[in-house]
């Protein structure tokens, strides 16, 4: 395949001796995992890559569709290569290198005989949805460790499980690198940014939108909860009494307020049922929409090892959801705060969201592949 040169002074490379004789600078060497297809996403991790190794440092860029982590009827031959294209928002978003070495280059023997298994995290979720994805992720984000050789590595958070289980194998298995995640980039209709949206007609990207729609209503509803039960504990006498005198003077609005008041203060002192629940409401809506959504799983999971949060949990969890629209598998999650200071992490009102949010998580020492959607 011809490519075209790459433009100002970024270089497109194809084999890791090419890279290896690259000089590296007097900074740190920062990489971008992908898969190619690149989108705003893409560029706002390479953007906060080239802001935190500044102008002495370097930027990696790799595009690899990675064949391991394709399973039967998925659609590794239809994936979308842009090479071109890719380069030029690479270019324009900062990247000194695109790294995009062929199949034989990375796996130069065939298919590996010896991978990466995933463990019990990589059978949850997208792992129980595609069996062996993981191991195929986590094997390429190894060798491609090993052949870029940065110092960090950026991760979108849209691919929540993805990067859960990549810090995991960077951590257990001592890898010298860096991780930092990015917020997840949403179009102005609340839509996460993917390749995969492509593939999506007018009329099954209205019936996508319910799975930011789900997330945000669930984080809406765990917030007015939170502020209902400020309310309760601010309360200079008890709710209980004051929706009654209320009732009692006619005032059904403020006597129906206050009602709601004292029942934030009667129920549990958290709120992972109620995110639940409000997301499992727009979903079944969906369901009824013309074409259809189609749901795999809609899960309310601890992010350290993806396993389902009780109700009683406290802290920081991921609601995470995937469904299919026509042919196209999409999946989502945010991030919910449950306990003493709870709600989400994401606070940009639905649907519209910044493009171009900073990095805000940082794991050490950890890391490495991008996020390949």
């Amino acid at each position: 395949m011809t490519t075209s040169p790459p433009p100002s002074a970024t270089r497109l490379l194809h084999t890791a001796a090419a890279l290896r004789d690259l000089p590296r600078g007097s900074g740190p060497r920062a990489v971008v995992m992908t898969m190619g297809a690149l989108h705003e996403g893409h560029a706002t991790l390479v953007r906060a890559a080239r802001a935190r190794v500044g102008a002495e440092g370097q930027v990696v860029v790799t595009v690899f569709v990675n064949p391991l982590q394709f399973g039967a009827g998925e659609d590794l031959d239809r994936y979308p290569r842009t090479l071109d294209a890719d380069v030029v928002l690479a270019a324009e978003a900062g990247a000194d290198v695109v790294f995009a070495p062929s199949v034989d280059e990375v796996y130069p023997g065939g298919e590996p005989q010896i991978r990466i298994a995933a463990g019990p995290m990589g059978t949850l979720l997208e792992g129980a949805s595609r069996p062996g994805h993981f191991d195929g992720v986590l094997t390429v984000v190894a060798k491609l460790l090993h052949l870029t050789a940065p110092d960090i590595a950026f991760y979108g958070e849209k691919d929540a499980q993805q990067l859960a289980v990549i810090t995991r194998m960077a951590a257990d298995l001592n890898f010298p690198v860096e991780i930092v995640g990015v917020p997840t980039v949403r179009d102005d209709d609340g839509l996460a940014r993917s390749s995969r949206n492509r593939y999506l007609s007018g009329r099954e990207r209205r019936t996508a939108l319910a799975l930011s729609a789900a997330l945000f209503a669930a984080r809406d509803r765990l917030a007015a909860e939170e502020a209902l039960r400020a309310r309760a504990a601010s309360a200079g006498h008890p709710v209980q009494d004051r929706a009654a005198a209320l009732a009692a003077l006619g005032e059904d609005r403020a006597a129906a307020d206050a009602h709601a008041v004292a029942c934030a203060a009667a129920g549990p002192p958290h709120g992972p049922s109620v995110a639940r629940a409000a997301a499992q409401a727009v979903l079944t809506d969906a369901a009824a929409l013309d074409p259809p959504l189609e749901l795999d799983y809609l899960a309310l999971v601890d992010p350290s090892d993806f396993t389902e949060v009780p109700d009683a949990y406290e802290g920081e969890a991921v609601l995470a959801v995937a469904a299919r629209v026509g042919t196209t598998r999409l999946i989502d999650n945010i991030r919910l705060v449950f306990g003493p200071v709870a709600g989400a992490r994401d606070t940009t009102p639905a649907p519209a969201r910044a493009t171009t949010a900073p990095p805000h998580h940082t794991t050490t020492p950890q890391g490495p592949l991008g996020a390949p959607r």
